[in-house]
């Protein structure tokens, strides 16, 4: 099973250390898992994501940028999840 969210940031981001604070206790009090990547590992992510870090994915799509809800994140995670079937 993968993680229904991932978090895109980079080594040194204070902005991205606040989101995985709220990321790790939203997951962890839902019993979901996520995932980190960092920009500088990933040439795309980081042509695509330089300027926005950090940036959240729920179930691939993108959820929040700068800095995340813990609400909205909580409501993303217990809402129903996406029809992904045919992709």
């Amino acid at each position: 099973m993968s993680a229904r969210v991932t978090l895109i940031g980079k080594p040194g981001c204070h902005l991205c250390a606040d989101a995985r604070v709220v990321v790790q206790r939203v997951c962890a009090e839902l019993g979901e898992s996520f995932t980190e990547v960092s920009i500088l590992d990933d040439p795309q992510l980081a042509d695509q994501y330089w300027e926005q870090i950090p940036v959240t994915l729920v179930d691939g799509a993108p959820h929040d940028i700068y800095r995340v809800n813990e609400d909205r994140l909580r409501q993303a995670l217990t809402g129903p999840k996406p029809d992904r079937e045919g992709m």
